[in-house]
């Protein structure tokens, strides 16, 4: 059986905080901006650390487990 929950929680984490997508902290007008489909470097390390956050405790300390037949 194999463990699928580390690939499916981190394609959907990563369609999720994608920046621009559905929103970008920080903007470039804004702190917040929604579906502004822009992004800037600072927007890309602010989601890569709350992307991380979520998946390692998602993964680590919650133990999501997704197994298949």
């Amino acid at each position: 059986m194999a463990d699928w929950a580390p690939v499916l929680i981190g394609v959907v984490l990563f369609v999720l905080l994608t920046p621009g997508l559905l929103f970008q902290l920080p903007g470039h007008n804004r702190q917040l901006e929604f579906g502004s489909l822009k992004t800037n470097g600072k927007a890309v390390a602010i989601h890569t650390l709350i992307f991380f956050t979520i998946y390692a405790v998602l993964i680590l300390a919650v133990r999501v487990h997704i197994y298949t037949g």
